[in-house]
């Protein structure tokens, strides 16, 4: 049987994670002993934390990372190395927010075999119209830095092989802010069989976004550099 390790990082969701547990933990049903949903969570201030210890009474496939960087990027890094390093054969990233729907994971899981990288598509986005702006935009820039056509770059609903996202994972830094886009970038430019389906992201149900508008548009100032340096790396 396959390994999967579902990933996905955390940050003030107690009022989202039980449920969001609940609804992706029977996704592991099926597959190797060794799968896992690992939840990296490290500087909630709220319940989070202690919710998922509880959990993990009734969740023995449940793991908790604490010991990794605060913002999303590099948890997000430290979950794809942690899932490497405890030989998954499949990594499928969400976020623990609630916007991305369980039901959909089969679809992509059906097409393991045909594709590399299964990457998610929001065609309709329920997190507003700014965000779904920001996500043109880096579209548009990946495909003026790196001449790859892109219809979502940072969905967070993506099942890869976990070997081939080995090969991409290292060439960015632990604490990378950006590493979805950079991660997809790599699976296109290179040519990996991949595939964009599309999901449904519906609107945050409870508890408040961490990121806002300004803050993206910090990260997306710095990103500009950063593409400049990987895409040299590349060439």
């Amino acid at each position: 049987m396959d390994t999967i390790f579902i990933v996905m990082p955390a940050y003030n969701e107690e009022e989202n994670i039980r449920d969001v547990v609940e609804g992706w933990y029977p996704k592991l049903m099926g597959k190797s002993r060794n799968s896992k949903l690992v939840i990296a969570d490290s500087g909630s201030t709220d319940n989070t934390h202690n919710i998922l210890i509880e959990m993990q009474k009734d969740h023995p496939q449940l793991t908790i990372l604490s010991n990794t960087g605060k913002q999303h990027g590099p948890k997000v890094i430290a979950l794809y190395d942690y899932a490497i390093q405890h030989k998954a054969d499949y990594i499928f990233q969400t976020d623990s927010d609630g916007q991305t729907m369980p039901d959909e994971f089969e679809a992509f899981w059906d097409m393991r075999f045909q594709y590399e990288g299964i990457f998610g598509h929001r065609k309709v986005r329920g997190d507003g119209k700014s965000r779904a702006f920001v996500e043109k935009v880096v579209c548009m820039l990946l495909k003026i830095y790196f001449g790859v056509k892109i219809p979502d770059a940072n969905a967070p609903f993506r099942l890869m092989n976990a070997d081939i996202v080995k090969k991409y994972l290292y060439k960015m830094d632990p604490d990378y802010n950006l590493p979805n886009i950079m991660m997809t970038t790599y699976f296109v430019y290179n040519k990996e069989r991949c595939i964009f389906k599309e999901i449904t992201f519906k609107p945050r149900q409870k508890g408040n976004n961490s990121i806002n508008i300004p803050t993206l548009i910090k990260i997306g100032w710095k990103a500009l550099g950063d593409f400049r340096k990987l895409k040299k790396e590349m060439d």
